[in-house]
């Protein structure tokens, strides 16, 4: 049998130039591991960096701040203790000590208070930690703080819990705590 079938053309006659059309180059052995962790890596940094870029075009966060100055700190000043008689005065005994609202209540009389402004009575508990004096509005502030000053010196606080009786009048409250008695530390002037 014949090498070619077919008669010999002007085709034949081309120089071989090697290889000659598309060929694939052999597949290096990568492995399947190590791509996906670059793929992960590299996925992981645009995400953040998208973020970041984001959060700087917005302008929530500054590369460089500018340096900030020092931001004030208010104060409350200082409220001058006013002894103020036109007050009525409640005293509650908030301890298991007999007699110490009835005490107060002399200091607080002998102080300017008439008699008939200043109620001493028992409170609802034994075991109230620190004496204190308790003022509704902002304006009895100074009242409160000239107040606890008679009685040897208190805690002063604002609240609502213990409203006048009487709407035309002003009320502060004293709440008498363990530490005016002798299981507690008494304060330095208590009656």
């Amino acid at each position: 049998m014949p090498k070619n079938r077919y008669p010999k053309d002007r085709f034949d006659d081309v120089p071989s130039a090697g290889r000659v059309g598309a060929h694939r180059a052999e597949n290096p052995r990568m492995r399947a591991g190590a791509v996906l962790l670059w793929s992960a890596v590299a996925t992981i940094i645009l995400i953040v960096l998208g973020i970041f870029g984001s959060l700087l075009l917005s302008g929530r966060i500054e590369l460089f701040p500018a340096e900030a100055e020092p931001v004030p700190t208010a104060t409350a000043p200082a409220v001058e203790p006013v002894v103020d008689t036109a007050y009525q005065v409640l005293i509650l005994n908030a301890t298991d000590a007999a007699g110490l609202a009835t005490q107060t209540k002399d200091a607080v009389v002998a102080a300017g208070w008439a008699a008939d402004d200043v109620l001493a009575s028992e409170a609802g508990s034994t075991d109230f930690p620190e004496t204190t004096v308790y003022y509704v509005a902002p304006e009895d502030e100074a009242a409160a703080a000239g107040l606890a000053d008679v009685i040897g010196g208190a805690r002063t606080e604002q609240s609502d819990a213990y409203p006048s009786a009487d709407p035309e009048r002003s009320q502060l409250t004293i709440v008498l705590g363990v530490d005016r008695t002798d299981g507690g530390e008494p304060a330095p002037d208590a009656p």
